[in-house]
């Protein structure tokens, strides 16, 4: 009985040494899977080290490790040994083989303690223990938040370590003050210039954070340059996201946290973020994660950002820049699988909006110097929507974006970024983004359903006008519904289109009557669809007809004989005139025409500088806008600035200035109250530069503007312009690109009544078009057109269509520059067609029906 009860106590402890042998191997089998061997080159698929090995998550892991005992898997390194009757007792495995230390202890990381591990695995050769460390810490939210606190980092504890740190931040340094010096020397003129009337903050005040980034860098920097070390980070963000994004989702933990902030600052330091593993398997999840954060969080991560160096910056932005372009390219899409329902595009979008505002809050930024806003002018009449009870959403004012909002600052606030903007779109996904849904989703608001209008950074030009172009033809449908109403219920046959008759011999005056009338009864119908008609001319505006009408009054209102503007040889710039004579309805008309070809999609032949454009969007001119407004003034300006000598005694200037009026007689101004008897010395140079400024770009002009600004805002108030466009966009937008690529035009031209590309005539064509001159080709454009300019995207946006006109004969080509259409007879020589071509282009005006 007694030898019965030694067998099963036998059995018993073999049973239980068995469960303990089988625990110990699957557990060795979790973390080959989660952790790897630390084997660089390992060959084994079972283990996280080997080269195209798939990440698991913990639970899919845990499964597949008792899969893998089941089956005796191989085992990397020590753990190859798998025994066959998997009877071997863990403590004779563990005679054979030593434990190997796994630092349990280790609950976060600090610099000294990575750098102690570090050294332990280099001595014995094996970095697995570091492996398994950064895995655990890396894949943990509340290990990560602890790691690498100011409060709990300690100095590099040896002396070689301190100078290898030391001689690695230097030479980052020298590199950043490289990079920013140019644009330093700059915005420190501005800075100094517009500090004197307090008007402008170049730099925000320091982000405090718990986090001590410059001990990740130097981690990041040890660690990653071990191939072994960065399927680790890899794996662990993998692991790391989804816990994180249900604490977002679900839990408040940033607002019972701040701390909670830390995860993004350490995974953002990250220098491997934009290599492809990291884009196809971490990067989707973390930036969804990222995008979760409260606005209090994004505001203060894009503060931080703003402080970093221009390479830090450029860095995250390529990074977020590659996610997008690698998903867009390995996707199709269509009208059933729009982008805009893509979570990793959207998500990186919603990302790189604060690496855009971290750029505009470091650079040269001037939240000062506003146009006052007049408010916008009510229509008399009721809308549609108030028509059928519905309030008018347009009525909220213009949109805001609440990160925009959050942080106090708009882009139109930067002057110079540290990054150029261009380099913020994104052409791929401008190729596949669907412009008329994307629109519909940024009209109605909606959170079920993302628009990239709501980062405008990322679209180019072409992108945004096309946006615009739909809005502006809502806007015209809306006006057609409204009238069409009307008739039905006051019985009133009003008139669904702006329409102007005007003579071509008082364009001016018949223009100005008719839209002042407009302006005056019902604004909003300024905003219907423009026809113009020539009194005894047989044209019927399709978009040509227009076009010449707004030629025809800029001709007329920009003629230095009238003397509404000046114009300056060198720069080819005109500016408005302070002594003009005009009343302010001329200079309201100017804005009118300016907007109705913005509504109307017109380009325009304007030269203002780009100073008019910001004023337009709601900045004032300042000293660095004379520039290319008034480049000599500014010239002067800055050699006061710069003067070392004795500058009262030498220069002999008050803040008395002087200027010749319409006459060329001599007006004074005193910039300050008895400016005459204040001299300009060393100690005030700058705020004379800045009075000066302001002078000539505001107050001398203000009652010019304010009126051209006040037609401009009839047209353009309720659109999106001002959210989607910077002012160099608008100029853009108005006046289209002087760069023409006539390659890009004949690429993109259709041939119509028997014309093909391979014709004779048609080769003779863009021959005779290829060797005409600069200025030719300007007059052909507008012939063909109505215009000399390139649309936004250039010409290879326009569409221009060549038609057959019959045999040959001595008429000559004719257009329909609604259409950009042109009727080409077959001439039978290459010399007739260019003899007649050139003379249709330079007599060519007026219209007539054919």
């Amino acid at each position: 009985m007694c030898f019965l009860n030694n067998i099963v106590s036998s059995m018993c402890d073999l049973l239980v040494m068995k469960r303990a042998a089988a625990k110990h191997l699957i557990e060795r089998y979790f973390r080959q899977l989660t952790e790897g061997c630390g084997n660089g080159a390992c060959t084994n698929e079972f283990c996280a080290s080997c080269l195209g090995f798939q990440p698991l998550d913990h639970n899919a892991a845990a499964i597949r490790a008792l899969e893998l005992y089941k089956m005796n898997a191989k085992l990397c390194g020590r753990h190859s040994a798998a025994f066959p009757d998997n009877s071997s007792m863990p403590d004779h495995e563990d005679n054979l083989f030593p434990p190997r230390e796994d630092f349990r202890e280790v609950h976060y990381l600090t610099e000294e303690k990575v750098y102690e591990i570090l050294s332990i695995c280099e001595g014995k050769k094996d970095y697995s223990p570091l492996i398994r460390v950064i895995g655990r810490i890396f894949s943990n939210a509340d290990g990560l938040v602890q790691s690498f606190r100011k409060d709990k980092e300690q100095h590099p504890n040896t002396k070689e370590q301190r100078k290898t740190h030391q001689a690695k931040d230097e030479d980052k340094d020298e590199d950043d003050k490289e990079r920013t010096t140019a644009m330093e020397q700059e915005s420190e003129a501005s800075a100094s210039v517009e500090g004197a009337t307090g008007a402008t903050e170049n730099r925000l005040g320091p982000v405090e954070v718990s986090v001590d980034i410059e001990a990740v860098r130097r981690v990041y920097d040890r660690l990653l340059s071990n191939e072994k070390m960065e399927s680790a980070f890899l794996n662990a963000l993998v692991y790391l996201t989804p816990n994180v994004e249900l604490d977002l989702t679900y839990l408040d933990v940033y607002d019972t946290n701040p701390d909670y902030l830390n995860i993004f600052i350490i995974v953002m330091e990250n220098s491997s973020l934009h290599s492809p593993e990291y884009l196809e398997m971490a990067m989707p999840l973390f930036c969804k994660c990222m995008s979760k954060l409260p606005l209090p969080a994004l505001a203060k991560l894009t503060r931080l950002w703003s402080q970093y160096s221009v390479e830090h910056i450029r860095r995250m932005m390529e990074t977020f820049q590659q996610l997008i372009t690698y998903t867009v390219i390995s996707n199709e899409y269509d009208s059933d699988s729009l982008v805009n329902d893509d979570e990793c595009v959207v998500a990186a979008a919603k990302c790189l909006k604060l690496v855009f505002y971290a750029n505009v809050l470091g650079g040269d930024l001037d939240t000062g110097h506003n146009e006052e806003e007049e408010p916008a002018s009510e229509s008399s009449e009721l809308t549609l929507q108030e028509l059928l009870g519905e309030e008018r959403s347009n009525k909220k004012g213009p949109r805001v974006d609440p990160l925009e909002k959050e942080l106090g600052v708009r882009t139109l606030d930067c002057r110079r970024p540290l990054i150029p903007f261009e380099e913020f779109v994104n052409e791929p996904l401008n190729d596949v983004l669907e412009m008329d849904k994307d629109f519909t989703f940024f009209k109605v608001d909606s959170e079920s359903k993302f628009s990239f209008q709501s980062c405008p950074f990322i679209l180019n030009a072409c992108t945004k006008s096309l946006g615009l172009y739909y809005d502006n033809r809502i806007s015209m449908y809306s006006e057609r519904r409204i009238t069409a109403l009307y008739s039905l219920v006051q019985g009133q046959q009003l008139n669904p289109y702006l329409r102007l008759k005007v003579r071509r011999d008082h364009i001016i005056d018949d223009a100005l009557v008719r839209l002042e009338m407009i302006a005056m009864e019902n604004p909003a119908d300024l905003r219907k669809q423009l026809f113009v008609e020539f009194e005894g001319e047989q044209g019927v505006d399709e978009g040509g007809v227009s076009k010449e009408f707004f030629q025809l009054v800029l001709e007329e209102m920009f003629n230095p004989d009238i003397g509404m503007f000046t114009y300056d040889d060198s720069t080819k710039l005109f500016w408005y005139n302070p002594s003009s004579l005009e009343n302010e309805a001329q200079f309201t008309l100017i804005g009118i025409v300016l907007g109705l070809a913005i509504y109307n999609n017109c380009i325009l032949d304007v030269h203002f500088p780009m100073v008019v454009y910001r004023k337009l969007m709601g900045k004032k001119g300042t000293y660095l806008d004379l520039t290319d407004s008034h480049p000599v003034l500014y010239q002067s300006l800055r050699e006061l600035l710069d003067y070392e000598g004795d500058v009262e005694e030498d220069m002999m200037i008050t803040f008395q200035i002087s200027q010749t009026d319409l006459f060329g007689d001599p007006i004074t101004y005193d910039l300050k109250e008895n400016g005459d008897k204040i001299p300009v010395n060393a100690d005030n140079r700058k705020e004379f530069v800045s009075l000066y400024g302001d002078y000539i770009l505001n107050k001398s002009v203000e009652r010019q503007f304010k009126a051209f600004r006040r037609g401009f805002q009839m047209v353009t108030n309720e659109s999106p312009l001002k959210c989607l466009f910077r002012p160099e966009e608008v100029e853009l937008l108005i006046c289209g690109s002087r760069n023409l690529d006539f390659q890009a035009l004949e690429e993109t031209t259709e041939y119509d009544g028997g014309y093909s590309k391979d014709c004779r005539i048609i080769k003779d064509f863009w021959e005779t078009v290829h060797s005409f001159g600069e200025e030719d080709k300007r007059l052909f454009l507008q012939f063909t057109t109505g215009t000399d300019r390139a649309p936004v995207g250039g010409l290879g946006k326009l569409k221009m269509i060549i038609a057959k006109n019959g045999p040959d004969t001595d008429r000559l080509p004719t257009s329909h520059t609604c259409f950009n259409a042109l009727l080409l007879p077959e001439y039978d020589s290459k010399e007739k067609l260019k003899e007649r071509l050139l003379k249709a282009i330079t007599y060519a005006k007026g219209f007539g029906m054919l």
